[in-house]
């Protein structure tokens, strides 16, 4: 796992997610031969994991990451193991559809904003940045100064630093600079030469906020709120603000205007309520 750890989770879009899995299958296997972890063995890790109160989205990553890394153990390591992982996965429920009301956005940007201390100062501009800018947490902590143009007014991604794997142009609006400059001005002050846009005070990348960011969200008095949903929050205040569908497929880079009707179009309930008035006029004088 260590060397799966090394060699392929860096090349991936969004490390910290095996990093995290890792943790949680060390605590439970460490210490254990391989051999000794069979279909019994990972039937117990679910069920523990299950009492912990792991979801069965977070569950299905563990065990996606388990099952490439013993495959990958299998193929390049040559070790003598059958994968114990294959056909686990849960049965996950229907899609996640939590944003933020703009009321709820102040709460939570306010309660950034008031982190006692320094150490999470970045969280006000990574919740902005997110909302504005419809970025996905990877695609925020993993962003460089180089793809920033602040002139020109968007954020570059070249072709395979994104989900949907192609380039993309992001446009930078009032909300997103003042985040960015925020950020800027940080860099300038303490780590001039550092090419993360979140980062320390070091200028190391900041590789993961699910623990500051889930701080944040008990001290604005929120609830079910994760990193993602500023995301989320971007395209539904877009759709409910009568925007046009494929500009906001285009602004959040979805694969096809499918992908944005399937999660946002039932936020548009004024938009169908008009397109069923239009039975009203095409059979004005009939029985109906």
């Amino acid at each position: 796992m260590l060397a799966y750890l090394r060699e392929v989770t860096p090349t991936k879009k969004a490390p910290e997610r095996d990093r995290y899995s890792a943790k949680h299958l060390y605590r439970h296997f460490t210490g254990r031969p391989l051999a000794q972890i069979g279909a019994e063995a990972v039937r117990e890790y679910i069920a523990s994991r299950k009492r912990n109160g792991a979801s069965p989205g977070t569950l299905n990553k563990e065990i996606g990451f388990a099952s490439s890394c013993w495959t990958w153990g299998l193929r390049e390591l040559e070790l003598p193991i059958e994968n114990p992982w294959r056909s686990r996965r849960q049965k996950e429920p229907s899609g996640r559809d939590r944003w933020l009301t703009p009321d709820e956005l102040d709460s939570l940007l306010h309660a950034a904003r008031s982190a006692p201390g320094h150490a999470d100062a970045y969280l006000p501009e990574f919740i902005s940045l997110c909302v504005n800018a419809g970025l996905r947490p990877g695609e925020a902590l993993g962003l460089e100064w180089e793809r920033v143009n602040l002139g020109r007014g968007f954020i570059q991604f070249d072709a395979g630093e994104t989900k949907g794997g192609k380039a993309a142009l992001v446009p930078i609006n009032a909300g997103a600079r003042e985040a960015l400059l925020s950020r800027a001005r940080f860099r300038s002050e303490w780590c001039p030469g550092s090419p993360w846009v979140f980062c320390r005070r070091d200028g190391s990348q900041i590789a993961s906020i699910k623990k500051s960011f889930a701080s944040c969200v008990k001290r604005a008095g929120l609830h079910d709120v994760h990193p993602h949903d500023c995301r989320r929050t971007c395209g539904s205040l877009l759709i409910q603000a009568g925007e046009d569908i494929a500009r906001v497929s285009a602004i959040l880079r979805h694969s096809s205007v499918d992908v944005t009707a399937r999660v946002y179009a039932h936020l548009r309930p004024s938009d169908l309520a008009a397109s069923a008035s239009a039975l009203d006029r095409l059979l004005v004088g009939t029985s109906r």
